[in-house]
């Protein structure tokens, strides 16, 4: 098992790889400037950083693991690291030059900011890094300016306008991500084709099965894993897809078998509850009330007399 190296500081990264740390708490590396080095497949170790990290690769030999998944880079493809995520990045035997870009930002430079307000609606960070970004030549290009930018700002002295004027480009170049990510989830990853119905089938699936008494109330993480994606993605293409988050999704699935069950008199609402995988069946209750206007009891009198 080999160990976890842990680099906590932008300066330390930069020491790693030989380059000038401009500012203590962001760094721009352009790669094509970095020293070869050399690097054999069986020497790769895991890594977390303690910092945000963005990496624009535009080479296809080197390799990146994450989680249970590896990913195999495109040229212009983004992949993004949050702070203290494990990582594994493996190069090829030979002298290693890539030749892409790395943004990399601590959390203290977005403290007291509106980016450390929204750094977490960023959810692409938590993303597998078989869900990169792939850009367009056109968003490459805005993207490019975007790091033009943060370059030309390190490149000043520090000053009281320093942090505002990073972070706010920072924002922006996070924005952009954003907006191309929402194209991606419509215009790309044919792996991801029919997410819905498959989440459909799997909802229907586990409501037919004993997972619920098994396992316990669905979850959005669960089925995420069912598709092999993260929480975070699935949630968002489900979103984009659908218009109701996932959440809201597995809500109406179980809503609606709940409204069959209902017209089985021979279960009492606490049954029902069991049945749908709810441990306390009062949550179930409440989620009912909250979703159709009426307790579950109001809504089987109502219908029962209707179907009569």
């Amino acid at each position: 098992m080999k160990l976890i190296a842990h680099i906590a500081t932008i300066s330390k990264y930069n020491d790693k790889i030989d380059i000038e740390t401009l500012h203590p708490l962001v760094s721009f590396i352009d790669f094509s400037n970095v020293k070869p080095q050399k690097r054999e497949r069986e020497s790769a170790e895991a890594v977390s950083f303690g910092f945000y990290s963005i990496f624009l690769k535009e080479d296809t030999n080197c390799e990146i693991k994450y989680g249970r998944n590896s990913y195999d880079y495109q040229q212009g493809t983004l992949v993004f690291i949050a702070p203290q995520q494990i990582v594994s990045i493996i190069e090829d035997g030979e002298n290693y030059q890539p030749t892409g870009y790395a943004l990399l930002f601590h959390p203290d430079l977005i403290k007291g900011t509106s980016l450390g307000q929204r750094i977490r609606a960023y959810q692409f960070f938590s993303y597998d890094v078989h869900e990169a970004l792939h850009l367009s030549k056109q968003e490459k290009k805005l993207i490019q300016e975007c790091f033009k930018k943060i370059v030309l700002e390190l490149k000043q002295s520090i000053d009281k306008h320093s942090k505002k004027i990073l972070v706010s480009n920072i924002e922006l170049f996070l924005d952009y991500c954003t907006r191309f990510y929402d194209r991606q989830f419509i215009t790309r990853d044919h792996a991801n084709t029919g997410v819905v119905e498959k989440f459909d089938t799997l909802l229907n699936d586990y409501f037919q099965s004993e997972n619920p008494q098994a396992i316990g109330i669905a979850t959005v993480a669960f089925f995420a894993n069912e598709l092999n994606l993260s929480a975070n993605y699935f949630g968002d293409l489900i979103k984009k897809e659908t218009g109701k988050s996932a959440l809201e999704y597995i809500h109406l699935k179980i809503i609606e078998t709940a409204k069959e069950l209902l017209f089985d008199t021979g279960k009492s609402v606490s049954e029902i509850a069991y049945e749908l995988g709810y441990k306390y069946p009062q949550h179930f209750t409440r989620l009912f009330k909250q979703q159709v206007g009426c307790s579950p009891n109001e809504y089987r009198f109502l219908n029962l007399d209707i179907s009569q």
